[in-house]
């Protein structure tokens, strides 16, 4: 008889949950029918320290940034994290909307320099960032589907950016956990 424990159930669970959620975002719907979501997974406890650590990195710039820290100690508390980012380019330059909701039209932003603030790069279609929207809202979905404990955290994708984990202008991270409480909303 082969024997499988807590611990090494409840972590594969994760790790296939965190797979199935990448799939999900993937396959979510995207504006003008047009795939960038990237994805990636990070698990183990060399790779989510050293995302907890660029995390709390943050918070030595400017002291009311105090939620990189907190978010830091859940990253610890985590057994993966699904990062899903999208670059900022307009959709369809070939036949663009030049919607404006970017403060430029498509052609202007394509030509124009972005602004990198660490954090995020911009100017941003505004189509790619429902996207990513739409992506997160599929992912956390999928885990809810499968009660693995998470939360959106903006700050995760500020830490992706500066480890240079994936070449996004725009990213969130969520992490992922199973415990007896969930550990992301306790004591808030």
């Amino acid at each position: 008889m082969v024997r499988i424990n807590s611990v090494e159930a409840e972590g594969e669970a994760v790790l296939e949950a965190a797979k199935l959620m990448a799939v999900s975002a993937r396959t979510a719907p995207k504006t003008r029918g047009l795939d960038s979501i990237k994805t990636i997974i990070l698990h183990g406890g060399g790779e989510l320290e050293r995302l907890a650590r660029a995390m709390e990195e943050r918070c030595e710039d400017d002291p009311n940034y105090s939620v990189f820290r907190r978010n830091a100690e859940d990253i610890r508390k985590s057994m993966a994290v699904l990062v899903i980012g999208v670059t900022g380019e307009p959709k369809k330059v070939e036949s663009p909307l030049n919607c404006g909701a970017c403060g430029h039209n498509c052609q202007a932003t394509l030509k124009g320099k972005k602004i990198d603030t660490g954090d995020a790069r911009g100017p941003m279609c505004l189509y790619q960032g429902i996207d990513l929207g739409i992506a997160l809202g599929s992912a956390v979905k999928t885990a809810s589907n499968y009660n693995i404990d998470n939360r959106m955290m903006y700050t995760i994708g500020v830490a992706v950016r500066k480890l240079k984990l994936m070449e996004a202008d725009l990213i969130t991270g969520i992490p992922l956990s199973v415990t007896g409480k969930n550990v992301y909303f306790t004591n808030r």
